[in-house]
């Protein structure tokens, strides 16, 4: 295993594309720290799809509903969330900058679940309507190969996502 500063509070996810590493921040947004890491400890991340990637902006995957390749059909992802309760929004002052990752929600500020994107260039225009959780530390190349498209066609999906301290 990696020596990571935060064992507990790094997520790794392996994708089709490769490994990409996760620095959760659970000082800027714990109770969505506490969601995405209860939900890859059940293993509900595993064989996601990025459903929604666009060139410039943002890879967005997190669907465990409906975008689990590893169970079948997934043209309804980015429709659903998970069994647990949505979450109020914990907007802060982090940017929305290359690398940060930050929870994809409907219209209403609380309505974020499981579903999250990592920014592939500056989006500030983002910046405090959507709750920051994390950046990416390590693997930003791979997410930088992730296939693009509105839907995404056969579609990259995350292999399996880890807390790094669950690693042995």
């Amino acid at each position: 295993m990696a020596d990571y500063k935060d064992p507990e509070n790094t997520l790794v996810i392996e994708t089709t594309k490769g490994p990409v590493v996760i620095e959760m921040r659970p000082d800027l947004a714990p109770n969505h720290v506490a969601q995405i890491k209860k939900l890859a400890r059940e293993g509900l991340y595993d064989g996601v799809v990025f459903h929604r990637v666009i060139d410039g902006f943002m890879a967005q995957t997190g669907d465990v509903k409906h975008g689990n390749a590893d169970k079948g059909d997934t043209s309804r992802a980015g429709m659903g969330g998970s069994d647990y309760p949505n979450l109020k929004q914990e907007f802060n002052r982090e940017p929305h900058v290359r690398g940060v990752v930050s929870m994809a929600r409907s219209q209403n500020p609380d309505s974020a679940n499981s579903q999250f994107f990592v920014v592939f260039d500056d989006a500030r225009f983002l910046d405090r309507q959507y709750t920051v959780w994390g950046k990416v530390i390590s693997g930003m190349e791979n997410v930088d190969q992730i296939k693009r498209g509105e839907p995404v066609r056969d579609p990259d999906k995350m292999v399996s996502v880890k807390v790094a301290a669950d690693v042995k």
